[in-house]
């Protein structure tokens, strides 16, 4: 799955996911519909290049 189409919040999660294995985000959900956004964020795939904008933009 790729992130187009995420918020910037799942992006930064998927982000997150991918920068360590050893890293492990603990988002919060208000509702049911965002839990399941964020188990979906398991099968988000980043570009390079989506991985490197953000890397940019965070400053690692």
């Amino acid at each position: 799955m790729s992130s187009l189409g995420l918020s910037a919040a799942c992006r930064a999660l998927a982000w997150l996911l991918r920068r360590s294995p050893v890293v492990l985000p603990i988002p919060g959900a208000s509702s049911v519909a965002h839990l399941e956004e964020n188990v979906a964020l398991a099968a988000v795939r980043l570009s390079e290049e989506e991985f490197a904008t953000l890397a940019v933009v965070v400053g690692s």
